[in-house]
C-alpha cells in the first residue's frame, strides 16, 4: 500500500509530463493551421512577390523581379484606373491582417499565463474526434497553399516549443479552454468565409484556364487539387520552364490595353457602310464537340474556298470580265481542315527563301516550262530556285528597279516612293527586290493558268494576295499607292472606257507614278501600235502626264512612266468629258464588293484633306501621326485623333519590346510572313519595325475604315471581313496576331469557321497570337487544342486575356463527304 502510494505519484508525474507535451504540441498546431489557412484562402491573382519570398526569391534574380508583374504596360497615356499596380492591394491586405495576428497571439498568451494554477486537475486526454478534425484541417490546408516550406517552418516552431515547455516544467496549455476562449462561433464563422472567397474565386476561373504561381510558370487549376498534384504541376512548370524560352515579362503587357471607344465609332466610317453590297451573315452557335474532318475539294491542299467555290462559279452568266477569277464565297463558311502536301518541309527562313524553296511544298511545274527562259523559276534538285528575272527583267530585278530611279529620280525608292503595288505579279521578284531598297510591295495576281504563282510568292517570303482586275474594285481605299507597276500584266487598260486604269487611278496617290512595263510600249507591230495608241488617249483624257519612255538595253525591253495629276486643273479644262467624273455620291474609298465605275474622281483642293499632300519622307512617316488628323475627331480609343495615335504607337511598342519577343513560349527566328488580323492604326506593325518580317494589316469591314492611315505611314493593308475566307493560298503566314477580334466576330458569325481558316493559312510550325476576354480565350484554346496545337502560353488578367499557340502538322484521317460549298 506504502509501495503503491509512493509509486502512484510518479506514474502521474510522467503522464501529466506526456500530457503536457501532446496538448502544447496540439494547440500550436491549431494556431498554425489557423495562421496557413488564413493566407491559403487569399485571391492568387492579386499574390504580390515581395523581396521577402523565398521561393521567387530562387526563381529570379534581382533584375527579374524588377519586371516580373504580369501584364505590365508603359503606361503612356492610359487612365490611371488601368494601370493600377496590385502591389498596393497587397500591402494593404498586409496591414489589415497583422492587427489580427498581433491580437491572436496576445490571447494566446493570456491564456498560457492562466492555465498555469489548472495544470494538476489531470485533463490527460484530448478527444479522438477533436484530433481527427485537426489533422483534417491540417492537411486541407497544406492541399490548397502547396506550401512545403511553410509547413516545415510550422513544425520546427513546434518543436521549439515543446523544448521549451519540457525545460519550464509544468508550464501547459489546456487546449479546450484555449477553443472556449478563442470561440468555436468565429473560427467556423472566419473559416466559412475564407471557404466563400476561395469557391467563388474558383468559379471565376474559367475551366481549363491556365493561372499562376507566379510570372513565367503556367498551372493548371484543377478543381479537387491536392498536396501530391501540386507538386507534381510544381515539377512539370519547371521542366517546362527549362525547354522553353522564358522571360521576366512573358505575363504580357496585357493590363491597360487601350479599348475602343463606343463614342469614336460615330466619327468613323467604315467599310460595312461604304459598300452598300456588304453581305450579312448569320450568326452560329460555336460547337466545342466539332469533329474535324479533311475538306474534299478539287483544289486538295491548295484550296482557297472564296476562289474555289466551283458551285457558284458554274451559275456565273459571264466570265468575260474574269468574274470566274474573283471572289465568291460560300454562304457559310468552311469548317473543314485542307491536307498538307506530301513531303512538306518547315519553310526556308529569308533571306534565303528569296533565292529558293523546298520544292514538295509547291510541287508545280508549269511555270517552270513556261516562264523558265524569262528565269521566273527553275528546279535545282529538291529546290525551286528564283534567279530574280522577270518577263521584263529576264537579266534581274535589281537592275530594272535602279533603271527606274535613274529615269525619274523623284521616285526615290525607299524614301520618297515606299508603298508600291504590283499588278500581275508573277512569282513577284520585283516587289521581293524592293525590299533591298526600303520600298514595300503589295503584289497580287490571280489564280489562273500560271500555276501558283502568288503561292511561290508567299513561301519565298515576299508579300503577295490572290485577286483580279474584273469587275470589281480592289479592296484597297483610294489615294493610297506612292507607285503602280505593271510588267507584262496583260491587263486591257484601253477597253470598257478605261474602267480597269482608272481603278488604279483610284488606288495612286495624288502625284504617284504609273510604270508600265509592255510591249506597246517598244514594239511597233500593228497589235501593238494600236494598243499603244489607245493607251496614249486614255492617259491623256485621265490627265496623266507621261514622264518619260525609256529603253532597258540589258533585258531589250521599255517602259513607259506616267505620273497622277496633284489638282483638278487639267479635269477642268478637258474639251471632252470622257472618262466623266464620277458623281458626287461615289465615294472613292468603297471597296468591298463595290462594282467598277468608268470615271474620275476629283481631288479635293482642301490642304487639310487626306491625299492633298505627300506624305513625310521614311521612315519619318511611320511615326508621324498624318496631316489630316485633327483633334476635334475623337479617335477610336476615346482621345483626340492624332493623341490617339501616339498611345497606339507607345503601347505596342511596349507590348511587343517586353512582352512578344521574349515571353510568349516560342521562338521569332524563322518567322517571316505576319498577319495582324485586326489592325488598327498599324501600331503592332510599327513595332515589328526593325525585324525582317513584313506585316499584312487586315483592317475589317464593319471597324472604323482606319486603313488609309495605315499607308499614309508607309505600311500597307487591305479590307476584309473575318466572317469570309482571306484571298490567299493556305499555308502562307509564319505568325497571325489577333487583338480582340474573335469576340468583336461572335457578334456576327461562327468562331468555328474562323478557327478553321485560321489553320488553313497558317503554315505548319506557324504561330498564333490571341488578345481577347477571358471567356473568348477560353472557347479559342479549346478549339486549338482540338486542332492538335501547341499552346505556348496562356494568361489572364481581370476580363482579358492573352494566348500563343504554335501550330503542328496533325490532320485528321477521314475527308468531308461532300464538297463544303
Amino acid at each position: 500500500m506504502v509501495l503503491g502510494n509512493k509509486r502512484g505519484p510518479r506514474r502521474s508525474s510522467s503522464s501529466t509530463a506526456s500530457t503536457v507535451s501532446t496538448i502544447v504540441f496540439i494547440v500550436l498546431c491549431v494556431l498554425g493551421v489557423w495562421l496557413l489557412s488564413s493566407k491559403s484562402f487569399a485571391p492568387p491573382q492579386k499574390t504580390t512577390s515581395t523581396a521577402t519570398d523565398d521561393t521567387n526569391a530562387k526563381t529570379f534574380s534581382n533584375d527579374d523581379r524588377k519586371d516580373q508583374t504580369v501584364f505590365e504596360d508603359n503606361p503612356g497615356l492610359l487612365p490611371n484606373d488601368a494601370i493600377q499596380s496590385d502591389d498596393q492591394n497587397g500591402r494593404e491586405r498586409d496591414e489589415e491582417a497583422k492587427p489580427d495576428e498581433d491580437q491572436r497571439k496576445k490571447i494566446i498568451k493570456n491564456i498560457a499565463k492562466g492555465e498555469e494554477d489548472k495544470q494538476e486537475q489531470g485533463q490527460t486526454q484530448i478527444s479522438e474526434e477533436s484530433a481527427l478534425t485537426l489533422n483534417q484541417q491540417q492537411e486541407q490546408s497544406m492541399a490548397n497553399h502547396g506550401d512545403e516550406k511553410e509547413t516545415q517552418s510550422t513544425e520546427e516552431m513546434m518543436k521549439q516549443q515543446q523544448q521549451e515547455d519540457a525545460g519550464n516544467g509544468n508550464q501547459t496549455v489546456n487546449s479546450q479552454d484555449l477553443h472556449n476562449q478563442l470561440s468555436d462561433e468565429d473560427n467556423k464563422r472566419r473559416m466559412k468565409k475564407h471557404q466563400d472567397q476561395h469557391e467563388q474565386k474558383k468559379q471565376e476561373t474559367p475551366k481549363n484556364f491556365t493561372t499562376f504561381n507566379d510570372t513565367t510558370n503556367p498551372v493548371k487549376e484543377k478543381p479537387n487539387d491536392n498536396l501530391q498534384t501540386r507538386q507534381q504541376t510544381t515539377e512539370e512548370s519547371q521542366r517546362t520552364k527549362e525547354q522553353k524560352p522564358t522571360n521576366s515579362n512573358s505575363g504580357d503587357a496585357h493590363h491597360g490595353i487601350p479599348q475602343e471607344s463606343s463614342e469614336s465609332k460615330k466619327s468613323w466610317s467604315t467599310q460595312a457602310v461604304q459598300s452598300e453590297t456588304q453581305k450579312e451573315r448569320r450568326t452560329d452557335e460555336h460547337n466545342s464537340n466539332h469533329t474535324w474532318l479533311l475538306c474534299n475539294e478539287t483544289a486538295g491542299p491548295d484550296f482557297i474556298p472564296c476562289l474555289d467555290n466551283e458551285k457558284a462559279i458554274k451559275q456565273l452568266r459571264s466570265t468575260i470580265h474574269y468574274e470566274h477569277r474573283e471572289r465568291h464565297c460560300p454562304e457559310k463558311g468552311p469548317t473543314c481542315l485542307v491536307p498538307i502536301p506530301q513531303g512538306y518541309k518547315r519553310s526556308i527562313d529569308w533571306p534565303a527563301s528569296r533565292d529558293k524553296i523546298w520544292y514538295q511544298n509547291v510541287p508545280y511545274t508549269k511555270l517552270v516550262e513556261v516562264k523558265g527562259h524569262q528565269n521566273w523559276v527553275k528546279v535545282t534538285g529538291e529546290f525551286l530556285t528564283f534567279p530574280g528575272g522577270g518577263t521584263q527583267f529576264i537579266h534581274g530585278a535589281l537592275h530594272y528597279i535602279d533603271l527606274i530611279q535613274k529615269a525619274v529620280p523623284e521616285i526615290a525608292w525607299g524614301k520618297h516612293s515606299r508603298v508600291i503595288l504590283d499588278v500581275g505579279c508573277g512569282v513577284a521578284s520585283f516587289g521581293g527586290y524592293l525590299f533591298d531598297r526600303d520600298a514595300l510591295t503589295m503584289s497580287f495576281a490571280p489564280k489562273d493558268e500560271h500555276e501558283a504563282q502568288v503561292q511561290f510568292a508567299l513561301e519565298r517570303g515576299i508579300p503577295a494576295i490572290s485577286a483580279v482586275m474584273g469587275s470589281q474594285r480592289l479592296p484597297f481605299p483610294s489615294n493610297v499607292f506612292d507607285v503602280v507597276h505593271c510588267a507584262r500584266c496583260r491587263v486591257p487598260w484601253h477597253v470598257d472606257g478605261g474602267k480597269l486604269l482608272l481603278e488604279l487611278n483610284r488606288v495612286l496617290r495624288s502625284g504617284g507614278y504609273f510604270v508600265w512595263s509592255a510591249t506597246p510600249v517598244y514594239r511597233k507591230d500593228e497589235e501593238n501600235v494600236k494598243i499603244w495608241k489607245a493607251m496614249s488617249s486614255l492617259t491623256l483624257s485621265m490627265c496623266w502626264d507621261l514622264v518619260t519612255i525609256r529603253m532597258d538595253k540589258l533585258n531589250s525591253a521599255g517602259f513607259a512612266i506616267y505620273r497622277k495629276p496633284t489638282t483638278n486643273e487639267c479635269y477642268d479644262k478637258r474639251r471632252h468629258n470622257n472618262p466623266p467624273m464620277c458623281k458626287n455620291e461615289d465615294d472613292p474609298n468603297a471597296a468591298w464588293y463595290v462594282p467598277l465605275q468608268a470615271c474620275l474622281h476629283r481631288l479635293n483642293p482642301d490642304k487639310a484633306v487626306r491625299g492633298s499632300q505627300w506624305p513625310a519622307v521614311w521612315p519619318n512617316r511611320l511615326y508621324t501621326a498624318p496631316y489630316w488628323l485633327n483633334s476635334s475627331q475623337m479617335g477610336i480609343y476615346g482621345a483626340p485623333s492624332p493623341q490617339d495615335f501616339i498611345k497606339d504607337q507607345e503601347h505596342w511598342k511596349n507590348v511587343v519590346s517586353s512582352s512578344y519577343l521574349n515571353g510568349l513560349g516560342f521562338s521569332w527566328a524563322n518567322v517571316r510572313n505576319v498577319m495582324d488580323m485586326k489592325a488598327v492604326y498599324g501600331g503592332f506593325a510599327t513595332a515589328l519595325k526593325d525585324l525582317p518580317v513584313w506585316v499584312m494589316n487586315v483592317v475589317n469591314t464593319n471597324a472604323p475604315d482606319t486603313l488609309p492611315i495605315i499607308y499614309e505611314r508607309g505600311l500597307f493593308g487591305i479590307y476584309h471581313d473575318w466572317c469570309e475566307s482571306f484571298s490567299t493560298y493556305p499555308r502562307s503566314y509564319d505568325l497571325l496576331h489577333a487583338d480582340h477580334l474573335f469576340s468583336m466576330l461572335k457578334q456576327r458569325c461562327s468562331i468555328l469557321p474562323v478557327m478553321a481558316e485560321v489553320d488553313r493559312i497558317v503554315r505548319p510550325g506557324g504561330k498564333l497570337i490571341v488578345r481577347d476576354t477571358t471567356k473568348v480565350i477560353a472557347e479559342v484554346e479549346n478549339l486549338l487544342k482540338s486542332l492538335h496545337w501547341e499552346i505556348t502560353f496562356t494568361n489572364h488578367k481581370d476580363q482579358d486575356g492573352v494566348l500563343s499557340a504554335q501550330k503542328g502538322q496533325w490532320r485528321p484521317q477521314t475527308y468531308m463527304q461532300a464538297a463544303s460549298s
